[in-house]
């Protein structure tokens, strides 16, 4: 942001006095200046998104893929600076920054490939003999401005799940970034703002948590979508039950790795990585491992082996902060687990960690530890290890290691969770596929086209007298 104390009200600059400073978790230097939004400037978008509501639903489809393409396109052209912002912000290696600025190309793209195609539903209603010559025309429409709530662990490609499925459906958004990591959401204001979408299509502004309620109330804004912690998303649905509310919450992620499974070296590198890439920020980060007793005495020792092959400053990285670090290092202490490798603080950084006989009620089982940390457990059957990955406030996604079809459609059947990933970690996401969770990880969908109709309702036109 070139010290810029910048964001976007109705998709123009603006500043206030409220400053903001950005440090880096890596080493706690200063990367960037923003300012948060004042109560007027905050009324100024909200008006603004309001205003530009109808006009909004009745872009055409050209326009709307025409600035989602565009936004793709120079993400891709800036792909070198972005990720070295989002990696000063955020900390986290400049390969998951990379990575994360390459899904974010592909999410704006995808947002306008499914602007063009979406074209509603035709349906016959003379499949009944009273009803003859009549044909419904079912075409989805915006419920209103949307308020986005975004979280620090992915800067980018969280805010552009938001922004994109928006646009592309004709909707007005006002984005909130987290405190922690605003200046890459900033920069996509700037993208944005080259466009020609109408003034009022998007707002993004930097505001501190305890502001983040008054927007949530606001009933100009029908739609909320948040991706943050569970206790502040079961908040959010308690304070505005009546809005249509989006929740991707937390998770604890489990693989198990099946009797049946033979690659163990794959599965134990997919697993050392996932578990720990990003210092394991991500909700859908391996925690958990549950190992069939047959494989597990081979398994064990090629999962340390994988964990302590990781490159610490290029593949795994600092928490956000030390005080998210200390917490981590409370819970595998408090576990009364034994520790086979790492488990060391120094300042953000923490040493990516292998319990085993850890107790069922622990924290680090229990909760999300959103930290390099896994939590190993041996059972004598596939089912049981099912059960266990059950046995969770949260479902987002699993992991499943077999090369049974048998077995993969069973783990799809029983699990309680939003995706079932065969052969490889919970943590793959294509971003065009429903990503979401049941129980505590949330409600409702994102990936492009789920989002698009997470913002709009069906319409249902029917014409009467056709000939068919």
């Amino acid at each position: 942001m070139g010290g810029m104390a910048d964001f976007w009200i109705a998709g123009r600059a603006a500043s206030s006095d409220d400053l903001v400073v950005v440090t880096s978790p890596l080493d706690g230097r200063e990367v960037g200046r923003t300012a948060n939004a004042s109560p007027q400037q905050v009324e100024q978008a909200v008006v603004a998104a309001v205003d530009v509501a109808k006009r909004a639903a009745q872009l055409p489809a050209s326009a709307r893929a025409a600035a989602l393409d565009h936004v793709s396109r120079r993400l891709g052209e800036r792909a070198e600076e972005v990720a070295a912002l989002i990696t000063a912000e955020n900390g986290k290696p400049l390969m998951w920054a990379q990575a994360e600025v390459n899904r974010a190309v592909s999410t704006f793209r995808f947002a306008a490939e499914e602007a063009r195609r979406s074209s509603g539903e035709l349906m016959r209603l003379d499949t009944d003999p009273a009803v003859a010559g009549r044909m419904a025309v079912v075409r989805r429409f915006p419920k209103g401005p949307i308020l986005g709530i975004t979280p620090f662990n992915f800067p980018l490609n969280l805010v552009a799940h938001k922004v994109a499925p928006a646009i592309a459906v004709g909707a007005p958004i006002i984005v909130k970034p987290a405190p922690a990591t605003p200046l890459t959401s900033l920069l996509l204001g700037e993208i944005l703002a080259e466009t020609d979408l109408p003034a009022g299509m998007f707002s993004i502004l930097p505001l501190p948590n305890d502001r983040a309620p008054a927007l949530v109330a606001d009933p100009r804004l029908p739609v909320v979508s948040f991706t943050g912690s569970g206790p502040v998303g079961a908040a959010i649905r308690e304070a505005v039950p009546h809005k249509h509310v989006t929740l991707e919450l937390g998770g604890n992620a489990a693989a198990v790795v099946c009797e049946d499974y033979k690659d163990l070296d794959w599965a134990a590198q997919r697993i050392a990585l996932f578990s720990n890439y990003q210092a394991g920020q991500s909700c859908i980060a391996v925690q958990r491992v549950i190992v069939h007793s047959s494989v597990a005495e081979a398994f064990l020792p090629k999962l340390v082996e994988a964990v302590a092959a990781l490159d610490v400053s290029k593949q795994v990285g600092p928490l956000i902060s030390e005080a998210a670090a200390i917490r981590v290092e409370d819970w595998v202490r408090e576990s009364g687990g034994q520790v086979l490798i790492g488990g060391q603080r120094d300042g953000a950084w923490f040493s990516p960690a292998v319990l085993t006989q850890v107790p069922p009620e622990a924290k680090v089982v229990r909760e999300e530890v959103f930290g390099p940390v896994l939590v190993v457990s041996i059972v004598d059957s596939d089912d049981a290890a099912f059960a266990a990955v059950n046995d969770s406030q949260y479902g987002l996604q699993a992991g499943v290691f077999t090369s049974n079809v048998q077995t993969a459609f069973r783990a799809h059947a029983v699990l309680e969770v939003g995706g079932v990933i065969v052969g490889d970690v919970p943590s793959y996401r294509a971003d065009q596929m429903p990503y979401g969770g049941v129980k505590g990880s949330g409600t409702g969908r994102e990936g492009v086209r789920s989002a698009m109709e997470d913002y709009t309702d069906p319409r249902v036109m029917v014409l009467t007298g056709l000939t068919l």
